[in-house]
């Protein structure tokens, strides 16, 4: 009887293996047009906030000033009018959607919030440009899944929407390790997305291309006039001191936007009128420090016109402009402001990781930069297998690889449970 039934035992496994092997394929498919259409749609995005991030830069000095408020308050007008009072969220509502099945990321808010974001950003707003970008691939990989159901019956809800923002993620910062790595890594403290990997890699990857083929594949930062040299060993005693310190100062800044998200909430003329006021105050003070423009936008520039260029800078005025940076950010999303903490994370980073440099070893800057930029970014966001990946893409220096690992365990111990995010779960907490 055994061997009567095993014939029609082994059909019904290879037509299940069959199934498998098809429904595999459309999946690819579909995270590989994913990323393709995030791709687009990211590089449209960067191209508006370039353009007028560099008016903004070229206009007078009074208008650059009080650009970030204007900013604000045309981001709290398409919030309103546009997304009918949607919130400036937007890294946080693919963390929802991600451990919520039922929460729907819409495409009016989408429109909104992008906006908004333009708004925000091309005005000169401290944030990043990934959260939006994260954002609108996640809810455009939700949007395709949703409408193309056959292909994913049975199949995780979470699949085109971890996809999506992989390659938002992978295509701002012309990364695609760390877009798949990041958005299957930020769900969860101390854990990965893992059931998602190959649909966040194919859409990272045609993400990637789809971007780059528009743009260039020039690295995001780079390291100016200074040299990276493979790290020596006292270089891991320093990783892990560039490590701890970063974590107090992630704890703090992560404290800091916690407040600035619940400032938001309040009424609307209220945190307009100390969000504009505080920014334009910045904006002078840090004129008069460094005779740069370094309290707005997202801060790329801090590292290309500052922390890279300058080979000798005071300790008393990098802990200033650390603290310029920060609660620019935090005034921004007090604001009402649509952007990222990635880059504000990866420039208090760069700050702390040069300041620790300074003090013990002046003649490897560029490297304790690096090694700050993993280990600040990874505390904050919990994140330290894409916080180093993101430097090694974003710089093309790896000689700094080993000792960030070391930067970044350091920081993830001492920052403890805190995270810049209150959306993350616990493993099995789904």
């Amino acid at each position: 009887m055994m061997r009567a039934l095993r014939p029609d035992s082994f059909e019904v496994r290879r037509d299940e293996l069959r199934e498998l092997v098809r429904r595999s394929r459309e999946v690819v498919l579909l995270a590989a047009i994913t990323g393709v259409v995030t791709g687009l749609g990211v590089r449209g995005f960067e191209y508006l906030v370039e353009e007028a991030y560099h008016g903004v830069l070229h206009a007078p000095l009074w208008l650059s000033a009080i650009s970030p408020a204007l900013g604000l308050v045309l981001a709290a007008i398409i919030l309103r009018v546009v997304g009918g009072g949607a919130s400036p969220a937007t890294s946080d509502e693919y963390l929802r959607a991600f451990h919520d099945p039922a929460y729907r990321l819409r495409p009016r808010h989408l429109g909104a919030r992008i906006g908004a974001s333009i708004a925000t950003l091309g005005s000169g707003g401290a944030l990043g440009l990934e959260g939006p970008s994260l954002y609108g691939g996640s809810a455009l990989g939700t949007m395709i899944q949703r409408r193309l159901p056959r292909p994913f019956r049975g199949t995780d809800h979470r699949t085109l929407l971890v996809a999506g923002a992989a390659a938002g993620v992978a295509a701002i910062f012309k990364a695609p390790a760390t877009g798949a790595i990041f958005a299957l890594e930020v769900p969860y403290r101390d854990d990965m997305a893992r059931r998602m990997l190959l649909p966040a890699l194919v859409a990272s990857a045609t993400g990637y291309l789809t971007f780059v083929t528009l743009s260039n594949t020039t690295p995001l930062l780079s390291v100016g006039e200074f040299s990276i040299r493979s790290f020596e060993l006292i270089d891991l005693l320093g990783a892990l001191l560039v490590g701890a310190t970063c974590a107090v100062g992630a704890r703090a800044f992560a404290k800091m936007m916690r407040i600035a998200k619940g400032f938001s909430l309040r009424a609307l003329p209220a945190r307009l009128f100390v969000s504009a006021g505080g920014l334009v105050g910045l904006f002078f003070v840090t004129r008069e420090l460094t005779g740069q423009s370094l309290s707005i936008g997202a801060g790329y520039e801090v590292f290309r016109e500052w922390l890279f260029v300058k080979p000798d800078l005071a300790i008393w005025l990098l802990v200033a402009v650390l603290a310029i940076r920060c609660l620019a950010a935090a005034l921004t999303t007090a604001g009402g402001g649509v952007g990222g903490v990635f880059i504000p994370l990866v420039v208090g980073g760069g700050i702390v990781g040069r300041g620790v440099a300074e003090l013990i070893s002046a003649d490897r800057v560029a490297l304790y930069t690096l090694l700050g930029i993993a280990a600040f970014l990874g505390a904050g966001y919990r994140v330290p297998l894409a916080a180093v990946m993101f430097v090694a893409e974003t710089t093309g220096e790896p000689n700094f690889v080993v000792p960030a690992l070391f930067a970044a365990v350091a920081a993830e111990l001492v920052m403890g449970e805190q995270s810049i995010t209150g959306f993350q779960r616990r493993p099995g907490s789904d």
